[in-house]
């Protein structure tokens, strides 16, 4: 099989082609990457060599070129998105560049090309927000509430992908997948901001009253997710993707860190809040576990261990990106006053 994976030198792209390639070594990846700031063609360098997998950087708001990659292409896996919520309030034209509009050129290629699966890959932040105290959870029934323009352009690209599905007859699915975490996250976000300023022994912020609750899932599980509604879900069908059973708060996953990294409460600093940012996101991952048997692998402390050593072992892959990181929040910061 050839897939033709969008956005695989980012986060989640990188550990899913990593994963499918270890685990289906006579599959061929294209991997089509624009290299923005949270993009690195190094996170799969030593894949450079081998016969299965190619590397073409470019833009899928490129329609020719993404029309000309399709060509003899089995399967179609989209990462490719502008995913973070405060960059989407600063700049939000191109995130509607690139989730929309890109997603358009992508489907366009895939009904030229007959192709036989087009997976999407999004975020359970379409749906909004939900009670703090409440046990409610997103599932596939939920109407889409998106609070964002991160979130709303993630919502019109998951209608468009599911309206080629009704109208045209492409074989698509959706995974509305939970806050991932892990290996080669770019250091903007929270948990691997977190890490990297204790390995550097700086104190880490927590945003208002640190309640937030967001659902943690390691990478790889998510990975595995997609694995099994490429090889196994119905097309025309959503599959939500989460990686816990019970909350876990904003203050409580960096108490957690700090006891991995054997740093006291001191090292925590509360801060102003950010504006756009929702109170609580939870899924319900029955849908994938009774249909296709999928369940996350790692709890949240076996996840953070594994994500600790990896940034601990890797301070060459982060340090020079966690200078962008840290000046764009300082941006933010002055703006807020």
């Amino acid at each position: 099989m050839k897939l033709l994976v969008t956005g695989g030198a980012g986060f989640i792209g990188t550990n899913f082609i990593r994963y499918w390639l270890k685990n289906h070594p006579q599959d061929k990846v294209i991997n089509l990457d624009k290299l923005t700031y949270a993009g690195d063609r190094r996170n799969l360098a030593d894949l450079e060599s081998a016969s299965s997998y190619c590397f073409v950087k470019g833009d899928i708001g490129d329609p020719k070129l993404v029309e000309k990659l399709m060509e003899k292409v089995d399967v179609v896996v989209n990462f490719a998105a502008e995913s973070h919520v405060d960059r989407s309030i600063e700049n939000p034209e191109v995130f509607l560049k690139t989730n929309i509009l890109g997603t358009f050129n992508l489907l366009e290629a895939a009904l030229k090309n007959k192709i036989k699966r087009f997976h999407h890959v999004s975020t359970d932040e379409v749906y909004g927000e939900l009670p703090l105290e409440s046990e409610e959870k997103f599932n596939e029934a939920t109407k889409f509430a998106p609070h964002s323009p991160y979130s709303a352009s993630k919502a019109g690209s998951d209608h468009l992908v599911l309206s080629y599905y009704y109208t045209y007859g492409l074989p698509v699915t959706i995974t509305n997948c939970s806050n991932n975490y892990g290996a080669y996250q770019y250091p903007e976000k929270f948990i691997p901001r977190m890490i990297t300023n204790l390995l550097e022994d700086k104190k880490i912020p927590i945003y208002g009253d640190g309640k937030y609750v967001r659902d943690w899932l390691y990478v790889e599980d998510h990975a595995r997710a997609i694995e099994a509604v490429l090889l196994d879900g119905q097309p025309g069908q959503t599959y939500c993707v989460g990686g816990l059973t019970k909350d876990v708060s904003n203050l409580e996953l960096a108490k957690m860190i700090l006891k991995i990294m054997g740093k006291n409460e001191d090292f925590l600093e509360f801060v102003a809040d950010l504006a756009g940012h929702d109170r609580r996101y939870a899924v319900d991952w029955g849908k994938i576990k009774r249909e296709l048997c999928w369940q996350p692998k790692e709890t949240i402390e076996s996840g953070l261990e594994k994500t600790v050593s990896w940034y601990c072992r890797n301070k060459s892959w982060w340090q020079e990106k966690k200078k962008e990181a840290e000046e764009f929040y300082q941006k933010l910061a002055v703006k807020k006053i």
